[in-house]
């Protein structure tokens, strides 16, 4: 039986329709599971994602609690970001 590879981390994950959420993720096959998962409505910075994957949210970064979230593997990507800056 061949064995998954799992990932696990704390990232940004750009979902399809337009979705942003940030968390804990693990990815097991075909599904990204986001725990602790808030939904990032608003990026409020002058640099795109990446702005606030390396510093963590501005300002005007507007975000809302999700609890967990699952998105599929194929429609996502993600951005490495630290869970400290999320706190």
């Amino acid at each position: 039986m061949e064995k998954k590879k799992i990932i696990t981390g704390y990232a940004i994950v750009i979902a399809d329709r337009g979705w942003v959420y940030v968390g804990q993720i693990e990815i097991d096959g075909i599904i990204c599971h986001i725990s602790n998962c808030k939904n990032i409505r608003r990026w409020g910075t002058k640099n795109g994602l990446g702005e606030i994957a390396k510093s963590g949210p501005t300002e005007k970064t507007i975000y809302d609690e999700y609890g967990d979230v699952y998105v599929p593997v194929n429609n996502c990507q993600l951005i490495e970001t630290r869970g400290d800056l999320w706190k």
